[in-house]
């Protein structure tokens, strides 16, 4: 039969695990032993993990309690049964309300004990399911999900194929709304670590006085407020990949922790006495000039050469206008599925005015006025009254002269004030095709008055 999973059996006494031992193997499991729970705890230290963990609760070094938070700080989705030679199930209770899988006594029902192990693996199963439906929602990304067809974005492209499979650092550096989360998934999802977790954390969004926290756990009683063990992001990466967004936003003292994450592949929990073994390849990103920081003594240098083994510079969108079609072509058709909007193209009028854009919010800047587009969007075509105010406004501005200057001989000022109105007018009634309530949001004035000045110039 084939091996099932792997599970640990911890308990004192030598006839307890010979005959877990033999009952599970010959179910096709794979078995591992450990004699108390000091040992068992040694195994996790040094890397081991297991599908299914069966501790005894009384033991003299390391009790079943012991076992079952270390087990619930390293993989909280691993289940854990507990057995006990007690008539009393009140240690058993307090261990299911510690987060045990179910409980056993001493003398084993063999039919009741292989049950409860069944559905505990049915419930691991399940977990893990779960998580990469999840994964899978938030964006799972291949390679040629990197939308562009400029030769930089080729050249990211070819880059990531290249080190998707390396555990080497990478840090992304772009402004922000280029798409370095994008990125930093089609890594991951390529590699060998695809069928762990990516976890995305924006170190600007955490508040600091939770960042240490959040990113590496920390242990019951740490603090005010810790009421029981948690597991940090950093651990809950665990064989899969940290995706550190903002990473200059990270406070000196926690860069020493990370830092050491990626030295020594190791993470002490906030309140832990040691430290615990952790495999997770660090992504990070920024859209700040880190080297400037570095001297400027706002990051550490030796963290920064850490995490700039491979460095990916992702160009803003104004600087690869070729991108911004395939971009259109890959985001509207999903955006009009979401809002169940009619738009299904782009007239070429405004694409010639998203084209002249210069988008300071980069690809998601895009996204965003495509969303508002499509909202508004009347027919099967985006036309140039459904887009935004400063794409238009940016378009007319470089397209109407400036007035004249004077000259030495003067100006008629009111006259050339109504030239210079009409002029404005007439080219923001061609910009939006003729809409006037769009014509007025780009001229920033009402409806009511636009009419009155165009009326007024007849």
């Amino acid at each position: 039969m084939d091996e099932n999973g792997h599970i640990l059996i911890v308990d004192d006494e030598l006839s307890v695990r010979e005959m877990l031992s033999i009952l599970l193997k010959r179910r096709g499991f794979q078995v591992s032993t450990a004699s108390n729970g000091e040992k068992a705890i040694r195994l996790f230290e040094e890397g081991n993990r297991y599908d299914l963990v069966i501790t005894d609760l009384a033991m003299d070094r390391g009790d079943g309690l012991t076992v079952l938070a270390q087990v619930k700080t390293r993989d909280p989705h691993c289940p854990v049964i507990v057995i006990t030679a007690f008539g009393t199930t009140d240690t058993a209770v307090q261990a299911m309300k510690s987060g045990a899988f179910d409980y056993v006594n001493k003398p084993f029902n063999i039919e009741e004990f292989t049950l409860v192990v069944d559905q505990a693996l049915e419930h691991r199963n399940l977990v893990r399911e779960n998580i990469d439906l999840r994964t899978r929602l938030r964006g799972e990304k291949r390679i040629t999900d990197i939308i562009g067809h400029s030769e930089a974005i080729k050249q990211i492209i070819s880059l990531c194929e290249k080190i998707a499979t390396s555990p080497a650092s990478v840090l992304l550096s772009g402004e922000s709304g280029t798409g370095k989360e994008v990125i930093a998934r089609a890594i991951h999802f390529n590699g060998n670590r695809k069928q762990n977790p990516f976890i995305a954390v924006n170190c600007g969004a955490l508040p600091e006085q939770l960042m240490e926290s959040e990113l590496f756990g920390h242990m019951k009683g740490a603090f005010t407020g810790a009421n029981e063990n948690k597991i940090g992001l950093v651990q809950a990466a665990e064989g899969g990949t940290l995706f550190l967004d903002e990473i200059g936003e990270l406070p000196l003292p926690l860069q020493v922790k990370l830092l050491r994450v990626l030295q020594e592949k190791t993470v002490r929990p906030v309140g832990a006495q040691k430290e615990s073994p952790v495999d997770v390849r660090i992504i990070s990103a920024t859209n700040q000039d880190l080297s400037s920081q570095v001297t400027n003594g706002g990051f550490r240098t030796d963290l920064f050469y850490r995490l700039n083994v491979i460095t990916i510079d992702i160009p803003p969108l104004r600087r690869r206008k070729e991108d911004i079609k395939p971009l259109i072509d890959f985001f509207l058709p999903q955006i009009a599925a979401e809002l169940g909007g009619r738009a299904r193209g782009v007239h070429p009028d405004a694409m010639r005015y998203l084209m002249d854009h210069e988008f300071p919010g980069n690809v998601r800047e895009l996204k965003n006025i495509l969303e508002r587009a499509v909202a508004l969007a009347a027919g099967d075509l985006i036309t140039p009254a459904d887009l935004p105010p400063s794409v238009l406004r940016q378009k007319a501005e470089s397209i109407i002269p400036a007035p004249n200057k004077f000259t030495g001989d003067g100006i008629d000022l009111d006259a050339t004030l109504a030239k210079v109105e009409s002029q404005y007018i007439k080219k923001a009634m061609d910009l939006t095709g003729g809409v006037q309530s769009a014509a007025a949001r780009l001229l920033g004035i009402t409806v009511r008055s636009l009419r009155y000045r165009m009326n007024r110039d007849d």
